[in-house]
């Protein structure tokens, strides 16, 4: 595909190094010419937006047999003194495998990455790395077509419940499904200050047929639980036990352990032997479910860019995570 270097310095006509830009985009289009370039709206964590360069296509890695990985880098408009911000770009029959180098939602973390600097630094040995990384770990797997259905439908679930969506076309608001479970059934573990306000917030949306919350605290019911036990939501359904989970389509985590913590790997580790008792439980009864992290934000990095769920915990493959 020709290298339209004219309408590209138009468009980036907010950039405040588009020569430099443009002239490294004429080399990564050399070298692979099958990327294709758009402008395209970019949200960052803070929920700020900007209009960004982009460039999507597949990069050929050597996994046993040879695999073309779909990837995409988004291009800051302080380019090139500041790195691509890089995402796989999965189609609907493959899945991610979270790990060293990728997380739940695919965005990758490199260590060229984070050592970025020009004129050492170039988008071109960034993807040599990338592949590098890919052909010790690969990012993706293939899913039946069943298990992409389903991924699909839960992921599509997820984004009614954060979208504030009320209408989820559940199979029965009493009876459940053939199995005896319910088809919008959501889990809540901890019963905290959070995980009462996710239950609170479930119920009032109405975007589930059954609500359970686990409480794992010792002792009788106390603060928060007390007053939806008083209460008696409709739906709502208190327990201690793990099987009360069973079938849950969604599973909200908002348990964290500090203990007597002193650093942040203390942090980290008191928070794996917590979960290494909580996960298999989950997994066990819900084997199909999305399991929804709420954490402190240096255990969900740490924990998306070490694969904790996966190589700690065994949790099974086909359940989607997701960190919030």
């Amino acid at each position: 595909m020709a290298f339209a270097a004219e309408e590209l310095r138009k468009q980036l006509g907010r950039y405040k190094f588009r020569d430099l830009t443009i002239e490294e985009l004429k080399t990564v289009n050399k070298t692979y010419p099958n990327f294709t370039f758009s402008m395209n709206t970019y949200t960052f964590k803070d929920g700020s937006q900007k209009d960004l360069l982009n460039f999507s296509g597949t990069v050929p890695v050597k996994y046993g047999n040879s695999y073309n990985i779909p990837i995409r880098l988004w291009i800051l408009d302080s380019h090139p003194f500041a790195p691509p911000i890089c995402f796989l770009k999965p189609t609907v029959n493959m899945g991610i495998s979270v790990g060293k180098h990728v997380d739940a939602h695919g965005r990758i973390y490199l260590p060229y990455l984070q050592n970025w600097s020009h004129p050492k630094s170039t988008i071109v040995g960034l993807i040599k790395e990338m592949i590098a990384k890919f052909e010790e770990e690969l990012p993706l797997y293939s899913l039946s077509s069943s298990d992409a259905a389903r991924q699909s439908e839960l992921l599509s679930y997820i984004a009614k419940i954060t979208e504030g969506e009320t209408d989820t076309k559940s199979k029965s608001k009493t009876g459940g499904d053939k199995n005896g479970g319910h088809f919008n059934k959501i889990t809540v573990v901890g019963a905290g200050d959070l995980g009462i306000a996710c239950v609170l917030a479930v119920a009032a949306k109405g975007v589930a047929d059954k609500v359970v919350l686990l409480d794992l605290s010792e002792g009788a019911a106390k603060g928060g639980t007390m007053d939806l036990e008083i209460f008696a939501l409709p739906n709502v359904e208190i327990s201690k036990d793990f099987s009360a989970s069973a079938d849950s389509k969604v599973v909200v985590l908002t348990v964290n352990s500090l203990g007597s913590a002193q650093t942040y790997l203390d942090v980290i580790q008191s928070n794996v032997d917590l979960f290494r008792g909580i996960i298999p439980a989950v997994s066990h009864y819900s084997q199909n479910s999305v399991l929804l992290v709420a954490s402190h934000p240096a255990l969900s990095r740490t924990l998306s860019l070490r694969g904790f769920f996966l190589t700690v915990t065994k949790i099974k493959e086909n359940s989607v995570l997701c960190f919030v």
